[in-house]
Formats: C-alpha cells, sequence, structure tokens
C-alpha cells in the first residue's frame, strides 16, 4: 500500500518500500510491480534527483524507522546517486537505527543475512561499487544533455522564456506612464504585458525633456 498518515501498529517488524524516480513526468510503476511480492506494509515514494537526500518522502521514512524494521528498494540508484551520500546513508540506516536493507537487483545487498564479517564486507564492497556507477551514470547523463543542448544551441534552438520585442508603442506607453499620465497598470494592458514585466522595462526607458 502507498504511504498514507496513520498511527504504526509497533510490536512488529515493519517492512517498507522506497521509490524514487527523477521527474514528476516519469512513472513509478514499473518499481511498484516489481515490489508487488514483498507484502510490504508501507511504500514511500519521491519523484525528484537523486543527487542528494533531502526528499520527502525519503525523510518521511526515516522519521518512522524503529530498530529491526525493514528496507526494500529496487535498485541502488533509486537509493541515491552520489557516491559519497549513499554510504552515509546506507551507514546511518544499518548501523545506526540498526535496520535491514535489500536491494532486489542485487541479493548481495541484503542486510537480513550475511551479518558475519565476511558477510559485512562482501555488502560493503558491493555498495561501494554500485555507488560508484550510480554517480557515475548520473554524470553520463548530464553529460549528455549538456552535449544535446550545445547541438541544439548550434541548429539554432532557443531556450528559456523567448525575448520580449519591446515596440514603440511600448515606448510610447512607458513615456506616458513615467509623465503621470496613465497608470502602471493601464500601460501594461495597452501594452498587452504584464504589469511587472512592463514595470521592470519602462524603468530603463529615459524620458529626454522638451526644450522650452
Amino acid at each position: 500500500m502507498l504511504y498514507e498518515q496513520r498511527n504504526h501498529v509497533r510490536g512488529k517488524r515493519m517492512k517498507y518500500g522506497y521509490i524514487r524516480v527523477s521527474t514528476r513526468d516519469q512513472n513509478e510503476d514499473r518499481q511498484v510491480m516489481a515490489m508487488e511480492e514483498e507484502e510490504l506494509d508501507e511504500i514511500f515514494i519521491d519523484k525528484q534527483s537523486g543527487k542528494d537526500f533531502v526528499r520527502p518522502g525519503y525523510h518521511r521514512m526515516k522519521s518512522v524507522l524503529e530498530e529491526g524494521d525493514v528496507i526494500c528498494i529496487k535498485s541502488i540508484d533509486r537509493l541515491g546517486r552520489n557516491y559519497l551520500e549513499i554510504q552515509k546513508e546506507w551507514r546511518e540506516l544499518v548501523h545506526d537505527k540498526k535496520v535491514d536493507i535489500y536491494v532486489l537487483d542485487m541479493p548481495l545487498l541484503d542486510t537480513r543475512k550475511g551479518k558475519d564479517l565476511m558477510g559485512t564486507f562482501v555488502a560493503d564492497l558491493v555498495l561501494q561499487i554500485l555507488s560508484f556507477v550510480a554517480e557515475n551514470e548520473r554524470t553520463a547523463i548530464r553529460g549528455r544533455q549538456a552535449d544535446g543542448i550545445k547541438a541544439a544551441q548550434r541548429r539554432g534552438v532557443k531556450f528559456g522564456r523567448p525575448r520580449i520585442v519591446l515596440n514603440d508603442d511600448f515606448y510610447k506607453q512607458a513615456r506616458l506612464w513615467k509623465r503621470g499620465k496613465v497608470s502602471c497598470r493601464q500601460a501594461a494592458s495597452n501594452c498587452g504585458m504584464p504589469t511587472t514585466t512592463f514595470f521592470n522595462k519602462a524603468k530603463q526607458v529615459k524620458i529626454i525633456k522638451k526644450s522650452s
């Protein structure tokens, strides 16, 4: 079941799922389906970048965790994409909060088993490798995005808000406003512009005094 505010029934080991997609346009269904057979008590979802752990769903999950609880994630990059931050959070969850984590796509990352020295060593080693891969992939994605933007710019594609063309009517209205002949709101309306945009642009218009 998806996360909802309610009192938790304690006295048992709670089992949570954590899901992350990078943007609101992306669909979390694939991760939800992967967890269908895990018999989870609740699922927490974030729709934002994995560059850090400043995420509302993740922090809601951490706030209800108690010793002995279990967290399920589909893959380590769903937890995050920052090499050092992933390891820091993992240590806090496993060692400080004393909860268990298991990764569906990587059975070696399962703190419920292999709690001896060798098991801990293997899990830590795998975690370091996958954390590196997660951040490296994020860097590669950003690089591809930057290359795509540069290529589009060379083709003449413009990014950002379209530039506002200031015509003669604008300068006429700006001068009338500065001379107190019309209100800022009326002048902006006459130009077909938002009042704030007109005000910011009109402030830069110089009034040339007529010689007597």
